[in-house]
């Protein structure tokens, strides 16, 4: 008889020492955080970790049980990657379970200097197929891949199916960019500092409110991106999910305003032979942690009651299944 397949782990995020230790408390497996600097693709302020909370954060999970993952997974400069590799260094000593990392170089420092240290490769990757995992895994050892968000649940099972021995990790709640993950030039075009290179897309500095007459103008920089009437929610304005008018129609071009929740789904990724299933939402307070987490914790042991509290969080109200189902743009 075929064992059973081991329950995914839930990964679960932490942007502050607080909420880190809210997913803890709320049920995490692992949680994955950074640094407060530009090794980190959640590089907002008031946000992430100093080196030396890193290494308090490594502590506490050890102490609890959980597995603590440092994300360094933006692209470095190419004159000075000593950021990158002091990140990587800091992790490492710290006894980090794993590093999720998406720039080559950095993975090559990783590999070459911490040969024990375990490798992720990021979701910033695009690691999309067969191929590219199997060159990141020979190349560097990668031990999880992080899949984009653009895959069907059939399209999934196939990549475990190909690479067996490379554990995947798929996105299962919050935020959903189906951009080009790693590759997206949007934030850079309009606000002047890059996802890919500085962690930053759609940057709070560069975000500006204003009434004109009775409808609220978001911009970005100084393009606008989004009109709200009365009575509509103001969203925050992140440029490819804002409200354009092509062809005579506005509409939303790229990317609708909406949450993935993929907890109806959760059993079919399990058989499909997902690793790890990971919660979005670094730039996200306690609350969101603590009921999320608790949430699909529940969802995986078979219940329901908890659905409504995550459903609370869900950007514009809506959830989606996203590209696992196909039922969304």
């Amino acid at each position: 008889m075929t064992p059973p397949r081991p329950m995914p782990e839930l990964v679960c995020p932490a942007g502050t020492p607080a909420a880190l230790k809210a997913a803890v408390d709320a049920g995490a497996d692992a949680v994955y955080f950074g640094f407060r600097d530009r090794t980190n693709a959640r590089n907002f302020p008031g946000l992430n970790f100093s080196h030396e909370e890193v290494r308090d954060a490594v502590a506490f999970c050890h102490r609890t049980g959980v597995r603590p993952m440092v994300a360094i997974n933006t692209f470095p400069d190419a004159t000075d990657e000593t950021p990158w590799h002091r990140a990587v260094d800091t992790a490492a000593r710290a006894g980090a379970h794993a590093v999720i990392v998406a720039d080559a170089g950095v993975a090559a420092y990783a590999a070459r200097t911490w040969p024990d240290l375990r490798l992720h490769l990021s979701v910033q990757a695009s690691a999309a197929n067969p191929e590219a995992i199997r060159w990141y895994r020979d190349a560097f050892g990668i031990s999880r891949v992080v899949l984009p968000r653009v895959f069907t649940v059939d399209q999934v099972r196939d990549t475990i199916a190909a690479v067996p021995d490379v554990e995947m990790e798929v996105f299962v709640f919050g935020g959903l960019c189906v951009m080009a993950e790693g590759r997206c030039s949007l934030s850079s075009y309009a606000a002047g500092r890059s996802p890919n290179k500085d962690g930053v897309c759609s940057p709070a500095e560069r975000v500006r409110y204003e009434q004109d007459g009775a409808v609220m103008v978001s911009r970005l920089g100084p393009h606008v991106i989004n009109r709200f009437g009365p009575g509509e929610e103001a969203g925050y304005p992140t440029l490819c999910k804002g409200r354009f008018k092509a062809g005579g129609q506005a509409g939303y071009l790229f990317e609708d305003p909406v949450s993935l929740d993929a907890g109806p789904i959760l059993p079919d990724l399990a058989a499909a032979g997902v690793a790890a299933f990971k919660i979005e939402g670094r730039q996200r307070g306690k609350a969101y942690i603590s009921a999320v987490v608790k949430s699909l914790r529940e969802t995986l042991g078979g219940g329901t009651a908890r659905v409504a509290d995550r459903q609370r969080f869900l950007e514009g109200g809506r959830a989606t299944e996203g590209a696992y189902r196909k039922s969304w743009r």
